[in-house]
């Protein structure tokens, strides 16, 4: 949500990943960004600017020497303007002139003159980004607090394959959202977050699992980096990719999620603990896979350690993490369960919802929720995108910590 009348100054450089750019710019416009578009001269031979001007509404700048609004200088005009410069694809011509600070075309004079946060999506032949004056010229960015996104591993135009290719559009978004978010309600909070079902192994090919997708906790982990936080997600088997801005942190069992969690709640201010861990896990798994037989199998579970138990009790003795939140999906008697959860396990909030329903919980993207506060407070949220549930929740935090 934080794309919405955000300000953002792109920048496309003269290379032929400089079409990915154009969708680049509609998806930053259909997300409620206004965008304006500097090109350079040599970009202007791979693209034609009427298809930026088409995307944006806005002119685009070509000329050093424009002229905006009949006498502003389009280089102070549009650095002044932005909340965000992103240049894709920077090329490694633009990257050497970005670190010398040469300001010999449009886009490098306004990069000159713009105090916002600059982000360089690198694109170009393997050996250009190998080389250690490219390499030296990018750890000068990095040096004054440039972002850099990518490049990726793959093919390349010349047909070679290795690291030169555009990042994908995806990950530029992410990097322009935690950008924009630096200073959010969160900014300094160091947030853990889990996801995902765990995996209990029955043998070495088989386990005991869950419906969970892990979208929620993903989607709790991006809007809390979009907040400003620094995020920690610790995620057990999903079909998600890593989320850009964030340490990622691989589990399978319980048992794992459990240490992974234990042994960062001590220097965490805010636990969402949206991970579906397993209740029970198979007493003491087959070392070989265990065969067909003619008679029933019987399993014997025992219980796996609980993990918002042990939490609670650090936190007697260590006062962090300062805000824990829980979730409660069920299948009957929803807001008694939750609450019931909600005061045994000492949470500041948990969030309920039925997972029973065909239209939100397992295996969509939306969710309908209820907030529940331990003194009793009860928030109802309608039928939203999984996104805009975190961010909801996230609000609330942000207004209960104040």
């Amino acid at each position: 949500m934080n794309l919405q009348g955000a300000h953002i100054l792109l920048g496309v450089t003269g290379g032929i990943a400089a079409y990915k750019a154009a969708d680049l710019c509609s998806k930053l416009v259909q997300a409620g960004a206004q965008v304006q578009v500097v090109m350079t001269p040599g970009a202007a031979h791979f693209i034609a600017p009427l298809t930026f001007q088409t995307l944006t509404a806005h002119p685009v700048s070509v000329d050093t020497f424009q002229l905006l609004r009949d006498t502003d200088m389009a280089h102070i005009s549009l650095s002044a303007w932005a909340h965000i410069l992103v240049i894709v694809p920077a090329t490694a011509n633009t990257i050497a002139k970005l670190a010398h600070g040469l300001a010999d075309n449009l886009l490098t004079s306004t990069a000159l003159a713009c105090p916002a946060p600059l982000i360089i999506a690198p694109a170009m032949d393997a050996d250009m980004w190998a080389h250690p004056a490219t390499q030296q010229n990018i750890a000068t960015l990095h040096s004054r607090g440039a972002i850099q996104v990518g490049p990726a591993q793959g093919r390349l135009a010349s047909g070679r394959v290795g690291a030169g290719r555009l990042a994908s559009n995806a990950e530029i978004i992410a990097a322009i959202r935690q950008a924009l978010g630096r200073t959010g309600k969160l900014a300094g909070k160091r947030v853990l977050v889990t996801a995902g079902g765990t995996r209990e192994p029955l043998d070495p090919v088989r386990h005991i699992s869950n419906r969970s997708s892990g979208k929620m906790g993903y989607a709790m982990a991006e809007a809390a980096r979009d907040f400003g936080a620094q995020v920690t997600l610790v995620s057990a088997s999903t079909g998600l990719a890593p989320v850009y801005g964030i340490q990622m942190v691989s589990v399978q069992t319980a048992q794992e999620m459990y240490a992974a969690v234990l042994q960062r709640v001590a220097e965490t201010d805010l636990l969402v603990m949206a991970a579906a861990v397993a209740d029970y896990r198979p007493k003491g798994a087959a070392a070989q896979k265990i065969k067909k037989a003619d008679d029933d199998l019987t399993l014997e579970l025992e219980r796996t350690p609980d993990i918002l138990m042990a939490v609670a009790q650090r936190r007697q003795e260590t006062h962090h993490p300062a805000f824990v939140v829980g979730f409660a999906a069920e299948t009957e008697n929803l807001l008694a369960n939750a609450a019931s959860k909600l005061a045994s396990k000492h949470l500041d909030l948990i969030v309920a919802n039925d997972v029973s329903s065909s239209d939100s919980g397992f295996d969509v993207d939306q969710n309908r929720v209820i907030l529940l506060r331990p003194d009793g407070a009860q928030e109802p949220l309608p039928l939203l995108q999984k996104t805009e549930v975190a961010e909801r929740i996230l609000e609330r935090i942000a207004e209960w910590w104040r």
